[in-house]
């Protein structure tokens, strides 16, 4: 990090902070106090990373889907999150270029386990019912993080969320079309999503990280604050998703499975039972149970089409 230890450089920095405070939008090129840099390098090329990670699992499901309506939607799915997975890694690009880095860096940092990717794409997708919910829950968590950050303080990030955000909401309506008609089919088929929802309850908490810097000793999320890339802390995000989601959830006859879930009329918040951080380190250190067969194809995916790049390279030089 910057040591700011010159008069120009402090200069600098409470002018950069007056922006930010302003809510002026920071572009590439203007000057930026390297943790602001850095806090954004680590939050895009995980969220893009999290894109092109997050199609694998639903990957999987498209020769199995029951359909040829259902096989189109999660093709269509699929290519839109590779898609703002490559937005955002050339949103992150130009961000590198004080440090001679670029996309290729990034995949090999995926690779050596320096890049990481979210934890419920880590995750086993057993049967159709989990197409459902991650479509509807987990893409439902994801609208709620990224619609905050519509207004973030860096202009390019914010404008690609912008498309993001768009496809992301008929994302989740397909995710809830697929759970929709299994809770209105067969006893069997409704018994598949509530077994489906007890799996990934856990996993969907730990979508929104620790509620504080304590439990993990990261300020990652205050820095996020500071700078006004996000307006919100993990936990505020995790009550805004029970809100909306739990009425949803219940209202299909469907059971969270949390015996202590309750809603605290005074405080106008939910309690429930903590994920256990522990685990959730592990996956996100690629210890989850599908981390290492996940990263596997894609870096077999990514050997295997090099000579694409190195055509296009070799065409555009």
């Amino acid at each position: 990090m910057t040591n700011f230890n010159s008069t120009n450089d402090e200069k600098q920095l409470e002018q950069f902070m007056q922006r930010i405070e302003a809510n002026d939008k920071i572009e590439a090129s203007d000057w930026m106090p390297d943790e602001y840099r850095m806090t954004l390098i680590k939050l895009i090329s995980m969220h893009g990373m999290s894109e092109i990670m997050g199609a694998l699992p639903e990957k999987e499901w498209v020769p199995k889907a029951p359909t040829l309506q259902r096989k189109l939607g999660i093709m269509a799915k699929v290519q839109d999150e590779m898609g703002h997975g490559q937005l955002l890694l050339r949103v992150t690009e130009d961000l590198l270029v004080p440090y001679g880095k670029n996309r290729a860096d990034l995949m090999q940092d995926l690779f050596n386990g320096d890049l990481k990717f979210h934890n419920v794409f880590h995750m086993e997708t057993k049967t159709w019912a989990d197409a459902g919910i991650i479509g509807w829950l987990v893409d439902g968590a994801a609208i709620i993080t990224q619609t905050d950050m519509l207004k973030a303080s860096y202009g390019p990030y914010a404008r690609a969320l912008q498309r993001i955000c768009a496809e992301e909401v008929f994302h989740a309506q397909h995710g809830e079309s697929i759970i929709l008609a299994l809770v209105e089919g067969t006893d069997l088929q409704k018994a598949i999503v509530q077994e489906a929802l007890d799996r990934w309850w856990e996993p969907l908490l730990m979508f929104f990280g620790p509620a504080s810097k304590e439990t993990t000793g990261s300020s990652k999320q205050d820095l996020t604050i500071k700078y006004k890339i996000r307006t919100k802390t993990n936990e505020e995000f995790r009550q805004i998703f029970f809100d909306k989601y739990i009425p949803r959830i219940i209202s299909l006859g469907l059971k969270i499975p949390d015996p202590t879930l309750r809603y605290d009329q005074d405080s106008k918040l939910w309690f429930y039972e903590q994920p256990d951080w522990n685990a959730f380190k592990k996956i996100i250190k690629n210890q989850g149970p599908r981390s290492e067969a996940r990263l596997n194809l894609r870096r077999h995916s990514y050997e295997y089409n090099s000579w694409v790049r190195d055509a296009l390279s070799t065409s555009s030089s």
